[in-house]
């Protein structure tokens, strides 16, 4: 019985059936139906397809990431290691971070993107983004990870707010020894169990993907392009750049090929592409790392984290966005104001996490530091933004996997024969079988 069960896990799918396939396939036709039929991809019921999926997705976040981090804390018997492997993550994301936003600022000056586009900026396009940029403080944002009710946390499912109880809650449950293993147990068949929801969900991914790209380029169109191709054009090559660059020396260095990596999490980059959200893969990206032969410690503490306080995609674009806007506006930056984006970026890039529109809210927030009068410029990127949304959710996905492998070695818990057996192995999240029993 066994053996049979091994050989159906190990026979090949046809080609049609596998996951990734579909989404790719999924997302050429709604390039295509967004194209040439922008009235039909604009449709409430295409735009929903997207939304229902994201959301289908969002369900599962708070559990997932409840049910890891007290299991992998539960796990854990020396309670200073959750403290140490916090502070680790710290690290490894303001200095990956600081690499991102000087990479975005050298690219800005040597392609000068944005001189001669004598645009005129609308600034009454993006008043809402700045009102909110303006309401982003740093006293605030700490404050909000402290939920006003774990209920209310989960039923949010606020990704930091849902991490400090949990953390608690696994400190809480390692104090109870032998009494709370019962408890340890059930959390862990639930996060079973939640994974299985996961793979069940991940089947109407090609369906998310296709609303999501047809409604996105029925609404703005290859129109909405015009002058802004080159930037663009600089932003995809730039991230792609530390990628394979910054991120692909990081991987070498702990024994492994970036490329490799990148092919291990295809499904989960391509969905990030179809929706624009890197929290459509959180779940699985979380499943796949343990796969992987990261701890399970470490992935519960860093994905959740790095998803506030890690955005690669992010601070890329902040950098390169402000020096774009600035050449089309004709304002030349000191060295002292470049300097000043670095600092403001990194930490507004952490104050606006979570929000609808970050990447656009902590751009208007870093504006808003180094010159006011480049504040009203942002609605010169503002038509394009969608379009740099995927690049930023695609790199910051990325680098999270990264640094959780990163953090899994430096802690001396990274499984390297797991670790070289996974990144060969092909694995479809829509696999429940699969899922529940690895899971």
């Amino acid at each position: 019985m066994a053996a049979e069960t091994a050989a159906r896990v190990r026979a090949p799918k046809p080609w049609y059936k596998i996951l990734y396939v579909q989404v790719l396939i999924a997302i050429v036709l709604g390039i295509v139906i967004g194209w040439l039929w922008p009235n039909l991809a604009t449709n409430d019921w295409i735009k929903a397809l997207g939304d229902g999926f994201i959301k289908l997705i969002k369900m599962v976040i708070a559990p997932i990431i409840f049910c890891t981090v007290v299991s992998g804390i539960a796990h854990i018997q020396d309670a200073r290691k959750v403290g140490r492997v916090g502070v680790k993550a710290l690290i490894y994301f303001e200095i990956v971070s600081s690499f991102a936003l000087i990479l975005g600022l050298i690219v800005g000056n040597l392609v000068h993107v944005g001189q001669g586009l004598g645009a005129k900026p609308d600034a009454a396009a993006v008043a809402t983004y700045v009102k909110q940029a303006e309401a982003q403080k740093s006293v605030d944002f700490v404050l909000n990870i402290i939920p006003d009710s774990v209920v209310g946390a989960l039923a949010r499912g606020d990704i930091l707010q849902v991490l400090l109880f949990a953390i608690l809650f696994g400190f809480a449950l390692m104090a109870l020894g032998e009494r709370g293993h019962r408890l340890r147990d059930i959390i862990d068949d639930t996060a079973h169990g939640v994974f299985g929801v996961i793979a069940i969900v991940m089947k109407a991914a090609p369906l998310g993907a296709f609303g999501a790209m047809a409604y996105t380029i029925g609404k703005y169109g290859p129109a909405a392009l015009g002058n802004l191709v080159g930037l663009i054009a600089v932003f995809y090559l730039t991230a792609a750049l530390f990628v394979v660059v910054v991120l692909g020396l990081i991987a070498r260095f702990v024994g492994f090929s970036i490329f490799k990596f990148i092919a291990y999490i295809k499904d989960e980059l391509l969905i990030v592409l179809g929706t624009s959200s890197s929290e459509s893969a959180l779940p699985q990206l979380m499943e796949k790392l343990e796969r992987l032969g990261c701890s399970k410690p470490v992935v519960g503490l860093v994905v959740p984290t790095g998803y506030s306080f890690n955005l690669d995609g992010t601070n890329i674009y902040m950098t390169l966005a402000t020096l774009f806007i600035a050449q089309a506006l004709g304002v030349d930056l000191t060295f002292s104001q470049q300097l000043t984006i670095l600092v403001v970026a990194m930490l507004t890039s952490k104050g606006a996490s979570g929000v609808t529109g970050a990447g656009f809210i902590t751009l208007a927030a870093t504006l808003t530091v180094v010159n006011p009068v480049l504040v009203p410029g942002m609605a010169i990127v503002f038509s394009v933004d969608k379009f740099m949304s995927e690049v930023r959710a695609l790199t910051n996905i990325t680098g999270n996997g990264i640094a959780t492998v990163f953090v899994s070695w430096w802690e001396g818990e990274l499984d390297y024969a797991k670790l070289q057996e996974k990144l060969n192995t092909q694995i479809d999240p829509s696999d429940v079988e699969t899922a529940i029993t690895t899971g």
